[in-house]
């Protein structure tokens, strides 16, 4: 083939330079997922003592955990918490969808926050049955709420047991 075909196509792809990678190979596992730290049960109510909303979302995960090898960290994060909850406030509250629970939440935590309190609002959400993770839907409803910096807002899925949360047995 002669050089000035070559040159006509309009399929012609030019040598470029070697592209670097666009992710950093060093932090993610072999799924491609970040590596997250591990963090001691001390570490762990270290901060979540000290407000880190992060490691407090990383805890609750892990006492929400069914593995195993979670159980053990998650109860000590329990029992180390405990001694600080005595000042704490528990109000549950409990309704027919469309009863409004959302709506009072909200105005109830935002009059909370108003005093300089800080509120931390666990909810307890229908799961999807594909990912069995939460629907979401409450923290949506309580837009003003969600973003304030004195409040923590975290649901929790069923995973398909009926009235809540199922009871989380000790793995043998």
């Amino acid at each position: 083939m002669d050089k000035k075909k070559e040159y006509k196509s309009a399929l012609l792809v030019n040598e470029g330079i070697p592209q670097p990678p666009s992710i950093n190979p060093d932090v993610l596992t072999k799924s491609g997922r970040k590596r997250r730290k591990k963090y001691s049960a001390d570490e762990f109510v270290s901060a979540i003592l000290s407000g880190n909303r992060a490691i407090l979302s990383q805890a609750i995960t892990l006492v929400e955990s069914s593995l195993p090898e979670h159980y053990e960290t998650a109860q000590t994060i329990i029992e180390k918490c405990l001694p600080f909850s005595s000042q704490s406030v528990r109000i549950g509250i409990t309704g027919v969808p469309g009863a409004g629970k959302s709506t009072f939440i909200e105005t109830f935590g935002l009059h909370i926050t108003g005093e300089g309190r800080k509120l931390a609002v666990l909810t307890i959400d229908p799961s999807s049955e594909q990912t069995k993770g939460s629907i979401l839907g409450d923290k949506t409803r309580m837009e003003q709420l969600s973003i304030h910096p004195q409040a923590f807002i975290r649901p929790s899925p069923t995973t398909g047991t009926l009235g809540g949360l199922h009871e989380k047995q000790e793995k043998q």
